[in-house]
């Protein structure tokens, strides 16, 4: 009889241990699309618990969308896809805990500087004002997720000059001080290049999703963010309804 109790400390346990070993693997590829989840009592035998534990993990990772659950069969791993709203301002926090994943933020670099061309364009900017420019990379798991790279104005935000960004994402950071009142996303797919590729730990040239977004908080331009994932792990989801003209 194995020893966990499911409801106590010890199963609770146990079941993160099991949720966190089977999201690894999928998340990273070693087991692809279509590849069987041992079975319950294999799952049970392995960790030494009860198969009701192991059935919590395997529900919550269905939950996820990261396996499908097909009576008599067993337990196949579907294509990991984490989902965004397009018309909605979001924490990337929120898409990697959707996944049953932990999260990491990591600060790769942070630069104030005077606006260049290239920097007033991506903002909307006008005037010839500083900026604060970052790189930054969110992950899910023990893997990269998602690569960052923002431009935030000091004109908008003299506050962002202070922040280091080292414990806080800056979108949430923003979320929190700067009503925003208008933003434009633009969707594309991307080769990732040499910078988004060691982000990502993956392949030069290899497919990716790029999401922009530029805000203003009531007509002046106050970031200009990119955000970068593989292409077959994410999913861009668009929820509307129809015209009331």
């Amino acid at each position: 009889m194995p020893a966990d109790a499911p409801n106590g400390p010890e199963g609770e346990t146990l079941h993160r241990r099991i949720l966190a070993d089977i999201s690894e693997r999928i998340l990273s590829g070693v087991w692809a699309p279509g590849h069987r989840i041992p079975f319950e009592h294999e799952l049970a035998a392995q960790y030494g618990c009860s198969r009701m534990t192991v059935n919590k993990a395997l529900s919550q990772l269905a939950k996820a969308g990261l396996i499908e659950r097909r009576r008599r069969s067993g337990s196949f791993v579907r294509q990991p896809q984490s989902q965004a709203a397009v018309l909605e301002i979001h924490d990337i926090r929120t898409e990697v805990e959707a996944l049953g994943l932990p999260y990491r933020y990591e600060l790769l670099s942070r630069e104030i500087r005077r606006g260049r061309a290239q920097d007033r364009a991506l903002l909307g900017l006008e005037a010839d004002h500083s900026v604060v420019a970052l790189a930054c990379r969110h992950f899910a798991g023990t893997r990269p997720f998602c690569h960052e790279v923002r431009l935030i104005s000091l004109a908008a935000v003299p506050d962002a000059a202070e922040e280091p960004f080292r414990e806080m994402a800056p979108g949430p950071w923003l979320l929190a001080r700067v009503p925003w009142s208008a933003a434009e996303h633009r969707i594309r797919a991307s080769a990732a290049d040499a910078g988004v590729a060691a982000a990502l730990c993956i392949a030069r040239g290899s497919p990716c999703l790029v999401i922009e977004r530029r805000t203003w908080s009531v007509g002046q331009p106050v970031t200009h963010v990119r955000f970068a994932y593989k292409a077959e792990s994410h999913v861009v989801v668009a929820r509307f309804t129809p015209s009331q003209g």
